[in-house]
């Protein structure tokens, strides 16, 4: 029991030209420390390093040894510059492969889909001995190997992936959730759910919308470490619904 006391960390390696060339913004650093903060695991650093094999190698091995754990985004997917999987497994000493369990996702995925090609197959490369993250988004899986964890750069792809890991990493406190369901379109409530969220710090929430009987509804899973703020994020969001006209009902749809 001597690592109560021990202050878990993580880091966070964003890979990509666009990132820095500016073209594209990131989202990922503000979702993955948000998501840490929740699991009780603290983002410590992060380094943003092009589409280059060595420069990716290097804040690897840097990071992962320095923290508990390591997260990547981008460069994981069809194009040739997708190098990621290539440049973690030279770090870690390892082979890469074609994962037999992605590439079953893979053919499943792409199979109403025109099929699986080559570009399409390279998704389905791992770094050997890697577990795969699941994808509920675009059938290509995450990988985590060891205490790194590579992602998608696409944030809402890294999102998915995030939920899947909610509370399985050791070291964090134990994640508490709630959810709260309700008949409403997902864009009506947006904004409702930003200023919960915000209002209630170490809390995070999710909405999963759906679509049954003919209207839209979503479930809005709360989680956070804490008891009292659950409790608290889940009364506001209550109220803020109630305060909309909305019926709710506790446990989900």
């Amino acid at each position: 029991m001597g690592e109560r006391n021990k202050i878990w960390t993580a880091a966070l390696v964003v890979i990509g030209d666009e990132i820095l060339s500016g073209r594209t913004h990131d989202k990922n650093i503000a979702q993955v420390a948000s998501w840490l903060q929740v699991q009780g695991i603290r983002l410590g650093e992060v380094r943003v390093v092009p589409d280059d094999q060595d420069a990716i190698v290097e804040a690897v091995n840097a990071l992962r040894q320095r923290n508990d754990y390591l997260f990547t985004t981008g460069g994981i997917g069809p194009t040739h510059d997708d190098i990621t999987v290539d440049a973690v497994a030279a770090a870690m000493g390892v082979d890469v492969i074609v994962h037999p369990e992605a590439r079953a996702l893979l053919e499943a995925y792409y199979d109403t889909r025109g099929g699986l090609n080559d570009a399409r197959l390279r998704m389905a490369r791992t770094p050997e001995g890697a577990q795969l993250i699941p994808n509920r988004y675009s059938g290509a899986p995450g990988i985590r190997i060891g205490n790194v964890f590579l992602m998608a750069g696409v944030p809402n792809i890294t999102a998915g992936m995030l939920d899947a890991l909610t509370g399985t990493l050791e070291g964090g406190d134990p994640v508490l959730s709630e959810t709260v369901g309700c008949w409403i379109a997902e864009s009506e409530v947006a904004e409702l759910l930003r200023e919960v969220e915000h209002a209630h710090e170490g809390v995070q929430i999710g909405s999963y919308p759906f679509f049954r009987e003919g209207r839209s509804g979503a479930n809005f899973v709360i989680r956070s470490t804490d008891a009292d703020q659950l409790a608290s994020c889940v009364h506001t969001l209550c109220e803020g619904l109630g305060e909309m006209g909305r019926e709710f009902t506790p446990g989900g749809i």
